[in-house]
This record gives C-alpha cells, structure tokens and sequence, in this order.
C-alpha cells in the first residue's frame, strides 16, 4: 500500500513538473493570451482534465508558476547565506546568485518578466513573494538602521539594488552587454554606490 502511495505521489509531481515546463515554454513563445489550458496540456502530455486537479483555473496555473519561480530564485540567492558578512558583501553575493541563476534559467527569467508585465500581477500576494526573499530584506532594514544604506522609501532602495539585474539580464533590453564577473563587479558597485551612506 505505502509503495502505491509512493509511486502516486512520484507521478503526480511528474505531472506537475510538466505542466510546469510547459506553462513556461507556452507562454514564452506565444504569450498569455494564446496559452489556453488545452495548449499547456498538449505541451504537456496530459489531458486538459488533468490540470484542474491541480489548479482552478488558467489564472491559477499562471499565478502558480510564476510563485513557484519567485519560490526558486529565493532558495537560490540563499543557499549558503551568511548574514554575518559585510552589508555589501551579503548584496554582492546575492547579485551573483541571481545572475548566476538567470543565466542557467533564462526561460524562467523571461516567464517572470512577462509576467510582471501582465494584469495576472495584480492576482499575485505579495507578502507571500517577499517572504521568500526576507533574509535579503531583513539585511537591507539592517543596514538602513547601522546607517550603511540609506533611509528612503523601500521600493525605491530596491529599484536601484536590484532592478539593474533585471535590465542587464533582458537580452532584449540590453543585446551586447555581456554578463562576465567585470561587469557585474561594476554593476554591482554602480547599484551600492546608489543605496549606501
């Protein structure tokens, strides 16, 4: 029975992966609006029945990667995180994490852009998104009360801390800039340099 169970549940994350992909891969190369829950379950190899056991509806499944994206890069910035470093250290190795990460994903990165871009935003709780990301929050309020960062508003501290990451990793947006160790060295201190006392 245990063994039953088991492979059910080895099954349905399978399942779930898939749909996960392919959510991705749909919306990437054909948008939002053309990624019916038919489309995503062909690309997936499951019936269209199958994706309402596990989410409501089409916004469910969209919201729902792009949490789990956010989920992702939040467990990757924070592997080996040692808030016992320097304020600008800690930053430094978290920006390293998330270009390290765009770079091995870059799939999950454009879903993430599109989708901040889209009305779904709107369906997305925040609190839960910043939750996890709170050791890198907890050491920016940190650094704003040793007097290391500056006290302004939250959300312009970390658009000049980490929106630059987000413009340098668009190829789109940024074609010939090329992502090696010096120019993230000098973005990094150009975005510091922004936020620092």
């Amino acid at each position: 029975m245990f063994v039953y169970f088991r492979n059910m549940r080895i099954k349905d994350e399978i399942k779930q992966d898939a749909l996960f992909e392919a959510t991705v891969k749909l919306v990437n190369e054909i948008g939002f609006a053309s990624s019916s829950v038919s489309k995503i379950a062909k690309q997936a190899g499951i019936s269209p029945a199958t994706i309402y056991v596990y989410f409501k509806n089409k916004e469910d499944l969209l919201v729902s990667t792009y949490i789990e994206i956010k989920k992702n890069i939040g467990r990757a910035i924070h592997e080996d995180f040692d808030d016992s470093l320097p304020i600008r250290d800690i930053l430094k190795n978290v920006w390293i994490k998330m270009f390290d990460y765009i770079a091995r994903y870059p799939n999950y990165f454009q879903y993430t852009e599109q989708f901040s871009n889209s009305p779904y935003q709107s369906l997305v709780d925040k609190q839960e998104i910043e939750r996890y990301f709170d050791p890198v929050i907890t050491v920016l309020y940190r650094g704003i009360e040793q007097r290391i960062i500056k006290n302004v508003d939250f959300h312009i501290l970390t658009a000049f801390m980490f929106y630059p990451i987000m413009a340098l990793s668009n190829a789109r947006v940024c074609m010939d800039f090329e992502l090696n160790d010096e120019n993230i060295e000098a973005a990094f201190t150009l975005a510091w340099d922004a936020i620092k006392l």
